[in-house]
């Protein structure tokens, strides 16, 4: 095929005309550490249809150096590891993927950073609540996360308070919450979460109630 024929996009040929891909779904589940998001993710990867990534937070935090840092200086990378991670999500969900996305939504920035990143029509909204009892039982029984974290992270990490949909890791499997995520998708709600929360926080920044992200100490 001539040159002319094809358009270029960096080392691969893309036929003239192409139109691009219609936005991927990001399936953004929320909880606390050690709630099982990262189990229903994988379960979610064998039980939907189409080819879907899991993006885990871990994933990108487990790629930074491990340079010794300062406090100050380890709150500035976490704050931009955080900002980088959902922008890669918004990119891979922008390429027409269906992106798996387990996340703590523990500082009110990480959720207002999202919702002006994300096209909120194409986030499915997972809250993933487990109890107290045993997200700590789980805690001690994983021994790589401090004592105390989730428990620490309940009061803030759903105080948005808007799902589409709940699950519940207490006394249900993982395998059978990526069921019930599946078996919702076709019956998602209008508005979604996402467009509910998207509005609110408008509102609350039309009103002087919000500045936007956190700055570089927010975590």
């Amino acid at each position: 095929m001539r040159e002319s024929s094809r358009a270029q996009l960096g080392d691969v040929a893309v036929p003239d005309g192409t139109a691009a891909p219609p936005r991927g779904l990001i399936i953004f589940l929320n909880g606390t550490s050690s709630s099982g998001k990262s189990s229903i993710a994988d379960a979610l990867l064998h039980t939907l249809d189409e080819p879907c990534f899991h993006m885990p937070v871990d994933s990108f935090h487990a790629m930074r150096s491990r340079k010794e840092l300062s406090p100050d200086d380890l709150r500035a990378v976490l704050h931009r590891t955080w900002r980088g991670f959902h922008r890669a999500v918004a990119g891979m969900a922008d390429g027409g993927n269906t992106v798996v996305v387990d996340h703590v939504l523990s500082q009110p920035w990480r959720l207002r950073d999202c919702l002006g990143l994300f096209a909120p029509r194409d986030v499915v909204f997972v809250g993933v609540r487990c109890s107290r009892q045993e997200v700590e039982r789980r805690e001690r029984a994983r021994g790589d996360r401090p004592t105390g974290l989730a428990a620490a992270q309940m009061e803030n990490v759903h105080a948005h308070g808007v799902y589409d949909i709940e699950c519940d890791t207490t006394s249900t499997g993982p395998a059978q919450c990526a069921r019930q995520i599946k078996d919702f998708l076709p019956r998602r709600p209008t508005p979604t979460a996402f467009e509910k929360l998207r509005l609110i926080h408008q509102g609350r920044a039309g009103q002087g109630g919000e500045t936007g992200a956190a700055g570089p100490t927010g975590t």
